[in-house]
Parts: C-alpha cells; structure tokens; sequence
C-alpha cells in the first residue's frame, strides 16, 4: 500500500543502488533506504533515474549544490544518500529538499 505522496511508479530503493540525475551531473549511491516505502527521489526538480541507464553529464565544480563525499538525508531520517559526483541540482525526497547529514562527535580520548 503506497502513501498519497508516493506514487506507485517510484522504484523500490535498496543500499548500493545507484542514481543518477538527468538534468545535471549529479550521482548518488543510496547508503539507508526504507523498506515499506517508495520514495521519489529527485535532483534539481526532475525525477533521477538508475545510473546504468543514465547518459553522463557535464560537471561543473564552480556552481554545484550536491557536494562529492557528502551525505544527505531526508527529512524523516529514513532515506540516506552518498554524492559520487558533484552536481548543480539539489536533492529532494518527496518534494522536500534533503540535508547534509552531520558528522557524528568523536568520543573523548580522556
């Protein structure tokens, strides 16, 4: 059973999948997915689709809004992305923009 905000047609995400956006040269690896639900994934506001069937797009590091080596979560918690290459758009889970995850603190060494 799907949500009203998640339409059927979003592929069911698993970690290691791979993603690729089509408007820019965003890609991400999906690290934490949820299992009974169906994101929709997006970059710069048009749906990414599976990197195997992705044409490559041009980079350009001077105006990229998705980091290389950043990880980005949804707002939940639930869905974590890992940026492979940098991209101008900016990623979105269901309509909401996804944010850089926070380094966790290093426990003191006392």
């Amino acid at each position: 059973m799907t949500s009203p905000s998640t339409p059927s047609t979003a592929p069911t995400l698993r970690p290691g999948d791979q993603l690729a956006s089509t408007v820019c040269s965003t890609r991400v690896v999906v690290v934490r997915a949820p299992a009974e639900e169906r994101p929709e994934i997006a970059c710069g506001g048009d749906l990414m689709v599976p990197a195997v069937t992705a044409q490559a797009a041009p980079s350009s590091a001077a105006d990229a809004a998705t980091l290389i080596g950043k990880r980005y979560v949804d707002a939940g918690g639930k869905l974590e992305l890992l940026c492979i290459s940098s991209g101008a758009g900016e990623l979105s889970c269901a309509g909401t923009p996804m944010t850089l995850k926070a380094a966790k603190p290093l426990p003191a060494s006392d």
